[in-house]
């Protein structure tokens, strides 16, 4: 059973940044990490979960929300079962659990899509 852990949350003012890091074990199945598309989604308790960003297997296709263009970067490092949001010039309506998710086969941010999801790491931002 493939396992994801999200790392690199926390409290920030507004217009900083942080970068969230989700690595994978477990790979049970046989399938390899660079065989997963992976994405970001994000919640805020009493609404729905939103899909932020996603990432190919091999890292070449990457599609990001409208609320996150331009500020929020997604890579993976392949070698390292990992994947990264680097999230810049944060917003209070960034508040949110971020989870990564994982799936094969499918691709976008509806969150159907991915079988294998994190546990979630808390951003916060306030001044």
């Amino acid at each position: 059973q493939l396992q994801l852990v999200e790392s690199g949350g926390g409290s920030v003012q507004p217009g900083r940044s942080l970068r969230l890091s989700c690595t994978a074990s477990g790979f049970t199945s046989g399938v390899p990490f660079d065989s997963y598309v992976i994405a970001w989604f994000r919640q805020v308790p009493g609404k729905e979960r939103e899909g932020a960003s996603c990432i190919s297997g091999s890292g070449g296709s990457t599609e990001y929300a409208e609320s996150v263009k331009g500020r929020f970067a997604i890579s993976r490092d392949n070698a390292k079962n990992t994947v990264y949001l680097q999230m810049n010039s944060l917003e209070p309506e960034d508040t949110a659990i971020y989870y990564c998710a994982a799936g094969v086969g499918g691709w976008g941010l509806q969150s159907w899509m991915y079988e294998h999801w994190g546990q979630g790491t808390q951003v916060t931002v306030s001044s």
